[in-house]
């Protein structure tokens, strides 16, 4: 049987007195599309940023392709591809130095860097941009070459977390088939996203989390079976929600009865 490529055992994360995850076990094999979700606070962005080497005091053991994240951030962190939902650009940079930036983080040399660069951009349609200074890109372009960042390294894992945000139609097909290309090429997606409707179409396994505990693991078939033939957003809210969210919409309508 295939190695898993990212394995958690037991893992728990407090602030203060507020515990974020309480003993997450979880191994993601080559090749899956795990969509990670969860209301706010459940613990996701914790998660990540665990395995992305960002936290490192933390209980149990977090390991990608059997590097111990703790005790080898950088060699594990050689793995990973990490497209944040919210990152700060060298606004002043412009595209192909910023990407130029990267390579030279992760080694790449520098006409393998130009060449993979060069082809990004042109896919997301910023080749007339790609000397321009970022300042002045909208929201969407700069999250194309945020996109571009984590994987111009060609990394065996790729965490995703609201990648689509700010995209135009076009770009967001793009992604997604790019999201399936790579699967299918053995690479590992860790998605994280709110957007169920695309959870639900690009995860071939999707793990629900709340209060820090894994409260839902399978395929959406599964889930669907197993919660009685509903949509992904309808299983979230039935496992998530402390109330009846219908009320919660009439209790915000309700401010304006006066």
């Amino acid at each position: 049987m295939t190695n898993p490529a990212i394995t958690i055992k037991n893992l728990r994360k407090s602030y203060g007195s507020k515990q974020v995850l309480r003993g997450i076990d979880l191994e993601v094999y080559p090749g899956q599309v795990l969509g990670y979700i969860g209301p706010n606070g459940a613990g996701k962005s914790t998660t990540v940023k665990i395995l992305c080497g960002l936290i490192s005091d933390y209980e149990g053991v977090v390991t990608v392709y059997g590097v111990n994240v703790k005790e080898n951030p950088v060699e594990a962190k050689k793995h990973i591809g990490y497209v944040p939902e919210l990152a700060e650009l060298y606004d002043v940079l412009t595209p192909s130095e910023f990407l130029h930036f990267m390579g030279d983080l992760y080694g790449l040399e520098k006409n393998v860097c130009e060449d993979r660069i060069v082809k990004m951009m042109s896919a997301f349609g910023l080749e007339p941009n790609i000397h321009q200074r970022m300042d002045t890109f909208s929201k969407g372009m700069k999250q194309k070459v945020l996109l571009a960042s984590g994987i111009i390294h060609n990394p065996d894992i790729i965490i995703l977390d609201e990648p689509l945000s700010g995209l135009d139609a076009n770009s967001v097909i793009i992604v997604k088939d790019l999201i399936s290309k790579l699967a299918r090429d053995g690479k590992t997606i860790f998605y994280c996203s709110h957007m169920m409707d695309v959870v639900e179409k690009v995860s071939d396994r999707i793990i629900l989390i709340d209060n820090g505990s894994i409260v839902a693991d399978g395929s959406f078939a599964e889930l669907r079976e197993q919660q009685g033939n509903q949509s992904l957003e309808q299983i979230f809210a039935g496992l998530t929600a402390k109330e009846s969210l219908g009320k919660a919409a009439d209790d915000l309508l309700s401010a304006f009865d006066n």
